[in-house]
């Protein structure tokens, strides 16, 4: 079999296989999964599989911190029930970012290890995000709103703490771990760390702002979390 052809079987295989369990374990959505197959092929064709293992662990990692004590947050966010299946518009928020960047790296391929740079920065604030938010809301002893620095309860858009902070660094750390595999480059991977922190807190700046007022909605906050994200492993890199 011809190598390329071989590498994109696997591809395929390992994203059908990906979205059809997703589907299954209630985790995503048809389209959801639909989504998750179409982000899942513009990271790979400019990162390749790091760049999938990227996205494989940030998915497992915010479905078992979504799922974790899912009765204790759906009290604090005063719903019916924590939201555990993700639509297509969660995926796209989360995942939009890295596929455009992959796609770009793979037009531009002179320009290849910027936009991969830049990719992982977008998936480890994604991942951060989602685990100080998520986590945080169990953990977080002493939560404020991250403008103002007064205390509010758990839940709110904008409140943060501690513990999901650092919870959110792991993340990061995660991410950036898996994309040394490929560079090897300890700069680098300070990057993509730097980038997955700012990120999120860019998150928790907006949410306080903009999600809270109405005038922006959750989906549309995670796609600047991950774009700012990416602009600061940019921005960083250069001026390390």
């Amino acid at each position: 079999m011809n190598p390329a052809y071989y590498h994109w079987f696997i591809v395929w295989s390992i994203l059908l296989f990906g979205a059809a369990l997703s589907v299954w374990k209630r985790k995503l959505t048809s389209l959801a999964a639909a989504g998750a197959v179409v982000v899942g092929l513009g990271v790979y064709v400019g990162c390749g599989y790091t760049g999938l293992a990227m996205l494989a662990v940030f998915f497992a990692l915010a479905t078992l911190a979504t799922a974790h004590r899912r009765t204790l947050k759906a009290q604090l966010t005063a719903k019916p029930k924590h939201q555990e299946r993700r639509k297509l518009g969660q995926v796209m928020a989360n995942g939009g970012v890295p596929a455009a960047l992959g796609v770009l790296s793979c037009l531009f391929p002179a320009h290849s290890p910027m936009f991969n740079l830049m990719l992982a920065g977008a998936v480890a604030s994604a991942t951060a995000d989602t685990l100080s938010s998520e986590l945080g809301m169990v953990y977080g002893r002493n939560t404020f709103n991250i403008l103002t620095g007064k205390r509010e309860p758990a839940g709110l858009d904008g409140v943060i703490s501690i513990e999901g902070t650092l919870l959110g660094l792991a993340g990061a750390v995660v991410i950036a771990l898996i994309y040394m595999t490929t560079v090897g480059s300890n700069i680098q991977v300070i990057v993509v760390i730097l980038a997955g922190v700012i990120g999120n807190l860019a998150d928790s700046v907006i949410g306080a702002a903009w999600e809270r007022k109405r005038y922006l909605g959750n989906d549309a906050v995670n796609i600047l979390n991950t774009l700012i994200a990416a602009l600061a492993a940019f921005a960083i890199y250069w001026f390390l």
